[in-house]
């Protein structure tokens, strides 16, 4: 997989035009106490504007891209990358791949059994006041948990470094409509045994309000920060890995992960490379294929094996760890 038209850019921007897969309406995000997203471009209120699915939930959606939920097992071409797996009672619970904060998940950090935390903090070596070394968080994170160095992470454990260990997301992105217009309609929760049944218990007969949107434009925006990952200072082969999954993370979501709620069922139209404008994106099927041979060159760096097992035990209730 050649990189080198990357070599001297801070950046790599990619755009995809969307469109709903059927009709011409969608169901934005919502947020609490907030609704959906809507704002105004700085035009004199002339244009409105959506935010359909915030960085943060497109950050989840791209970690769980490289997910094969029906086998329960990571992807076929990325076969081999370090990730941690959660045990309870010798049954998988969770892992690294799936958390919200990857490494730093409850899971893996907040059990009775601290012998992987301990490895954590021996291995960052990190000084109790001072600078703490980025290159070689970079490098444990490399040994168990690679997606962390794209989708970032927080160790906020006091007991490592004071919890200043914190990287930015490399990949990020997020899901814009322009021009858009409320599309108001509803509904009733029929209750075919009794209509006048309690409606805050949930019986009875219950009207409700909905509001869609359509807009003129909907547009995914993602960024890569090569800069970033050139700052780990892990070598070519590592580099071009992680440039590798991001890509191919984004063309997982952009190819089958775009039904983002019932009635949101979006399809990409066309994706263009922004920056650098010379730059091929390579497809899915070239990424896949390219992968394991990456996976391989990189190998030296992760554990071995390359999946570490956590065996979770809650805290006893009313006791101190």
């Amino acid at each position: 997989m050649d990189f080198t038209a990357l070599k001297d850019h801070p950046r790599l921007l990619i755009e995809a035009n969307l469109e709903p897969l059927q009709g011409t309406r969608f169901q934005p995000t919502g947020f609490p106490d907030l609704g959906a997203a809507t704002y105004v471009l700085p035009d004199k209120g002339k244009t409105q504007m959506l935010l359909l699915e915030s960085a943060q939930s497109v950050a989840n959606r791209l970690e769980t891209s490289i997910w094969d939920e029906a086998n329960q097992d990571i992807v076929a071409p990325l076969q081999g990358i370090p990730y941690v797996v959660v045990k309870q009672n010798d049954k998988v619970l969770t892992n690294s791949l799936l958390e919200a904060h990857r490494l730093n998940s409850f899971y893996i950090l907040e059990g009775k059994d601290r012998s992987f935390f301990d490895q954590l903090r021996v291995e960052l070596d990190a000084p109790a006041e001072g600078a703490v070394d980025f290159h070689k968080l970079a490098q444990v994170l490399t040994r168990y948990d690679l997606n962390s160095l794209l989708h970032g992470i927080f160790l906020a454990k006091k007991e490592i470094a004071g919890g200043r260990f914190k990287l930015a997301r490399a990949l990020s992105g997020f899901i814009e409509a322009y021009n858009v217009a409320v599309v108001s309609s509803g509904g009733v929760k029929n209750d075919r045994v009794n209509p006048q049944a309690d409606a805050k218990k949930g019986g009875g007969n219950i009207p409700y309000h909905r509001e869609e949107y359509t807009a003129e434009k909907i547009t995914a925006y993602f960024s890569l920060d090569l800069a970033q990952i050139r700052g780990y200072r892990l070598g070519l082969d590592l580099e071009n890995l992680l440039i590798a999954i991001a890509l191919y993370k984004i063309q997982r979501f952009l190819d089958r992960g775009l039904r983002l709620r019932t009635a949101c069922d979006l399809e990409a139209t066309t994706i263009t490379v922004e920056r650098p404008k010379d730059f091929e994106l390579p497809s899915s099927s070239e990424l896949a294929k390219a992968l394991p041979s990456m996976v391989s060159a990189a190998s030296s760096a992760f554990a071995d094996p390359p999946v570490t097992v956590v065996q979770y035990k809650a805290e006893e209730s009313g006791k101190k760890k």
